[in-house]
């Protein structure tokens, strides 16, 4: 608050980090420099940090920046004096020790230390202040040219990481330190498909001109791409592939850029770590997390509650450290405000966060259905979702909403169906804030009293037909499978868990949400788990032994693991996709004692259904059954069962399995077998000897692109309305997926005579997201039918194959 104030005397002008903020600012960037050459023109001075963001490193990098280079070409005869400080790089202020400083801490610790030596025998930090006017400053040169010429004044003086004790008392003296690896290990572009690379590659060539690129070229020193116009292809890469692409800082290569359009990028942006209360902490308590009796979710959630009420169990660095009390206070007052909210059925839409677990705890309490809204569904399906449960209101934050325009996400047809937290808490009263919070410590009557609905929560699955369904899942349901999960891992009430999956899945929603509150293990959340970076440093910090993702976040926290920022955790579970070998390869390299365990799952089954043996892990399978489930595997043409090691349809059937979707009326997931009803999975499966399970492919036609499931059937129903065929014409459009199952690229073949850019717009204005986007077109005289007149995919799959 202090430096704002000072910052405003004295005419700082505020440019926004485009690295922070995403594309949607760059108006505002280029509206800041606008004002700094008015400024100079009128015959004032500036002072200008040419890189545009925080010092990650000791040496200089402008990146390509543009700002100097248009500052000089717009402002003839402008006198230029280069301005360099050295020695600060080691210091508290500084980037030096992996995290952006906290300015308050670092002024508490300084403002101490001084005093604990005295003021005058405090040890010191030689820094020096350079200014020096250069006459052979290349003004007329590229940008290129300028940047380097002005990077090799401020990198001729580079001291290294130094740190310097605070007082006289520590030990050590003045000494060097490794710089921070900021940066992690690279990806391995192999593997990205075909499709994929030769329009990342359109792109660089509608850019640059040139034909070919090398994987390890640099964006701004050989391509000239400033942060600027590194934030448009942001922009770009969201809208043509539909997947979270990190940040600017992110994407510095050739490759990076094409990790990024498979959903594999990495944000390598260092970040600021608050202060964590000492009391998160303090876990004593070894013994083996148990649930407790209970019929319901907030049932379960009380028990543990009355047992610790002063445990600290949710954080995020938004809200720092919630007990199991402050929890309770939030419940109490948030309940009253969504009780007030028309309709039985209220959707919720936030990420990851403490927001987010008390918002659903709230509306649970409030006598509410939770709806988990995804916001990557498109607006198609996300206006069918919610007219199809009745949702008329939806709680969101106003952060998560900037955060997604910011990206290009346009939320604005739910506008009149959007219910603001921060106006909710606005609402409440201070009376109503202290009656809870004695409430918290004399009585929990009203929570224990509120009468709660009877389905804990609607998610929604694509599946395989055109439209998202409807999957509610009740209470019975999601506290089996985590019953299930306690007695098939040891998880320990000393354990603690990073929480980074968006609660609109069921595994976040079970694993990250419910789990944690029931078995009463600490969790601190993350909003955005393509953060790699920040990621890794909240394990470190918040000393995390437990972590739950897909393969997808698991690899890009991974790569940014070094230093030894993994090395709390115990156990690592993976699921929603198949992981990949090189994974576990590089899991296994950053923490050789953690134990990678890998799952599956379904929606419908709230959501694991098997998981791999804590003790006896099995790489490239999917573990065995957990204790409460049934299975079967049958042929799917004779409806019997297979032998050990044949891949068969996966039937289920067990306490956490839904009763059914809501308001369908297509095919019934649930089939008879053997005198019983099973569901369905849609999956291939085998199981060995020893009742372990095997992924073998999928029947439905369906891919999972980033952790999502992006049904066929249904961007084929969108495009239909394009390209109808004729009363005598057969089919006209297929869509398939191809490439590996870690990065499937969508292909659409077809008979018309269209382009790529023409479909994905057709896509979009169906209402579908850039994750269903079209990566490929074949063009066919005609599509292959079977006897029935469909379309014969395995034929189809066989001519790509050939073209390929």
């Amino acid at each position: 608050f202090f430096i704002r104030r000072l910052a405003r005397r004295v005419g700082v002008l505020p440019i926004p980090d485009i690295a922070k903020y995403g594309p949607g600012v760059r108006s505002q960037v280029e509206a800041a420099i606008t004002k700094c050459v008015e400024s100079l023109k009128a015959g004032g001075n500036l002072v200008l940090y040419p890189s545009g963001h925080l010092y990650f490193r000791r040496t200089e990098d402008l990146r390509g920046n543009s700002a100097v280079e248009r500052i000089i070409r717009e402002v003839p005869g402008l006198r230029v004096v280069l301005v360099r400080t050295t020695g600060l790089w080691g210091s508290s202020f500084s980037v030096a020790g992996g995290h952006v400083p906290n300015v308050a801490a670092v002024l508490r610790k300084g403002i101490l230390a001084l005093l604990a030596s005295g003021v005058f025998f405090a040890p010191r930090r030689r820094v020096d202040i350079e200014l020096c006017e250069p006459d052979d400053l290349p003004r007329d040169a590229e940008r290129n040219e300028l940047n380097r010429r002005i990077e090799e004044f401020y990198n001729k003086v580079s001291p290294p990481n130094t740190f310097v004790p605070y007082t006289i008392w520590d030990r050590g003296g003045i000494r060097r330190l490794p710089d921070p690896d900021l940066q992690g290990s690279s990806g391995d572009t192999g593997s990205v498909g075909a499709a994929t690379r030769r329009i990342v590659t359109d792109y660089f060539r509608s850019l640059t001109g040139r034909g070919e690129f090398r994987d390890d070229e640099n964006l701004a020193y050989d391509l000239g791409m400033d942060s600027l116009g590194r934030s448009e292809m942001l922009l770009w890469l969201e809208r043509q592939f539909g997947l979270a692409t990190g940040d600017v800082d992110s994407l510095r290569t050739v490759g990076d850029v094409l990790l990024a359009a498979s959903g594999e990028s990495v944000s390598s942006r260092p970040v600021e770590i608050l202060p964590i209360r000492p009391r998160w902490f303090r876990r004593t308590d070894r013994s083996r997390a148990t649930l407790p009796v209970g019929e319901t979710i907030t049932d379960v959630f009380l028990a543990q509650a009355r047992r610790t009420p002063a445990k600290c169990i949710l954080a995020d660095q938004a809200g720092g450290v919630k007990t199991y009390r402050d929890v309770v206070t939030a419940a109490m007052l948030l309940r009253q405000r969504i009780a007030e909210i028309p309709g039985e059925r209220v959707g919720i839409m936030l990420p990851a966060s403490v927001a987010a677990t008390v918002t659903y705890l709230a509306t649970l309490f409030a006598g509410k259905t939770p709806v988990m809204v995804n916001w990557t569904l498109g607006r198609r399906n996300l206006m069918h979702v919610l007219d199809l449960v009745e949702a008329r209101h939806v709680l969101t934050a106003e952060r998560l909403l900037e955060r997604l325009a910011s990206q290009g996400t346009d939320l604005g047809y739910l506008e009149g169906r959007f219910v603001r937290l921060e106006g909710l808490v606005k609402e409440i009263s201070l009376a109503a804030k202290l009656r809870a919070a004695a409430a918290s410590r004399i009585s929990w009557a009203s929570l224990r009293k509120a009468k709660v609905s009877p389905t804990a929560a609607i998610l929604f699955t694509s599946g395989s037909e055109s439209l998202p369904k409807a999957v509610p899942l009740s209470h019975a349901n999601i506290l089996a499978n985590i019953r299930d999960i306690a007695g098939a891992v040891t998880i320990r009430r000393d354990d603690c868990m990073l929480g980074l999956l968006p609660p609109f899945h069921a595994f976040g929603l079970t694993a990250n949400i419910v789990a944690p509150l029931a078995l009463s293990i600490p969790v601190a959340y993350h909003p955005n788990p393509t953060e790699s970076w920040a990621l890794a440093r909240l394990v470190e910090a918040y000393r995390a032994t437990l972590l739950i993702g897909t393969p997808t976040f698991l690899e890009g926290i991974v790569r940014s693991g070094a230093g030894g920022r993994l090395d709390t955790l115990r156990l690592t579970v993976t699921g929603a996709e198949r992981c990949p070998q090189r994974v576990y390869d590089a899991l296994a390299e950053r923490n050789p004692n953690m134990v990678v365990l890998e799952g599956y799952g379904a929606t419908e089954c709230s959501p694991i259904i098997s998981m791999n043996d804590e003790n006896a892990p099995r790489t490239g399978t999917i573990g065995k059954l957990l204790p409460s489930l049934t299975c079967a595997m049958v042929n799917v043409d004779t409806n019997e069962r297979v032998g050990i090691g044949e891949a068969g349809m996966l039937l289920v059937r067990g306490p956490s399995v839904f009763d059914g979707y809501l308001d369908y009326r297509g095919q019934s997931p649930f089939v008879e077998f053997e005198g019983k009803s099973w569901y369905r999975t849609g999956d291939l499966v085998s199981a060995d000897a020893d009742g372990v399970l095997t992924f073998r492919g999928r029947l439905k036609r369906f891919t999972k692109i980033g952790g999502e499931m992006i049904s066929l059937p249904a961007i084929e129903a969108a495009l239909e309305e394009f390209y109808a065929p004729d009363a005598d014409e057969g089919p006209v459009i297929a869509v398939t997926a191809v490439g590996e199952e870690y990065r499937p690229e969508l292909v659409l073949i077809t008979t018309r005579d269209v382009d790529r850019q023409t479909v994905n717009r057709q896509i979009r204005e169906a209402g579908l997201s850039p994750l269903h986007n079209i990566t490929r077109v074949v063009r066919l005289d005609e599509i292959p039918t079977l006897g029935t007149g469909k379309t014969d995919y395995r034929a189809l799959e066989d001519i790509l194959k050939r073209s390929c």
